[in-house]
């Protein structure tokens, strides 16, 4: 790791105040300046059994023509950039074959880049094969939802290609003796993976893993201490977007959590959060600019 980023982290550090810019990140044909503002990343499944009811291949129609209308409009909504997925990552999910997952985001990643030329694409996968292969197709970011995991075949593609990554936290148990200390050590670790690698430090972004190999006490803990990731000195992705804590809370199903995830993203913006990743964009766009007049000290 980076002196500069080494020096800075340590299992429990409290942070006050807002964090300094983590710099900037080129993401495909964009380049996002950290700490200007909080952006917002667009969610686009390309399942049939997404948690969250919005499964592309669920609705029945063509999934490729349906992600590009919906890439469409969330791009309109404000999303400034976009995630592609082809395997759920809900508990209890059916694990999806590579060809299946190519078969999926390949022609949608394909489409939305010919549709959409000056948005960013991220890809949301495990698997190196379809990360190159949505790669080749246009995409720009790769988003691993196990990027603690110590496998370095993901993190040796984006060094070779260039490509931006997010390290995201996850276990396969939620069992934990200090939940953010070990957090932290683990993005920690992963990021010193990623540099090994030979990812560039400006081309690596860490998620926390909201929903991921935590309980919903874990994660209302994590949103309570969120800020402590700061100390890693990288940009901070947030997902907290509909999921299942949010329902326990509030006794909803997903369709209904929109309140609950705006608080979240309020929340999260106010401990460093720099990039949110959501269903509903309209909404969430219209919170985070409220909460960056508020935290950053001025409308963006």
């Amino acid at each position: 790791m980076t002196e500069r980023a080494s020096a800075a982290i340590g299992p429990g550090t409290a942070v006050h105040g807002m964090p300094e810019p983590a710099g900037s990140t080129r993401i495909g044909p964009q380049v996002f300046d950290w700490g200007s503002r909080t952006y917002v990343m667009g969610i686009l499944n390309v399942t049939p059994d997404s948690f969250s009811g919005d499964g592309l291949l669920a609705a029945g129609s063509d999934p490729v023509e349906a992600a590009v209308a919906q890439g469409r409009r969330m791009v309109d909504e404000g999303a400034d950039l976009l995630d592609v997925g082809g395997e759920s990552t809900r508990p209890g999910h059916d694990e999806v074959a590579a060809a299946d997952e190519l078969a999926r985001v390949v022609p949608v990643v394909a489409a939305l880049r010919a549709a959409l030329p000056d948005t960013p694409l991220s890809i949301d996968t495990t698997k190196p094969s379809v990360a190159a292969a949505a790669l080749d197709a246009g995409a720009d970011l790769l988003n691993d939802v196990w990027g603690v995991a110590p496998g370095n075949d993901m993190l040796r593609l984006a060094a070779e290609r260039g490509a931006p990554i997010v390290l995201m936290h996850n276990r396969a148990e939620a069992r934990y003796t200090n939940l953010m200390a070990e957090i932290l050590a683990d993005l920690h670790a992963a990021i010193d993976r990623a540099l090994a690698a030979g990812v560039a430090w400006e081309a690596i972004v860490v998620d926390p893993g909201f929903g991921f190999g935590k309980t919903a006490e874990h994660n209302l803990a994590l949103l309570r201490d969120l800020g402590l990731l700061r100390a890693l000195g990288r940009p901070i992705l947030l997902g907290t977007s509909r999921k299942s804590t949010l329902g326990k809370v509030l006794d909803l199903d997903a369709d209904e959590r929109l309140e609950a995830t705006l608080a979240t993203t309020a929340l999260g913006i106010a401990a460093g959060v720099d990039l949110v990743r959501v269903h509903d964009v309209r909404p969430n766009v219209r919170a985070a600019r409220m909460t960056d007049a508020i935290v950053r000290g001025g409308p963006s």
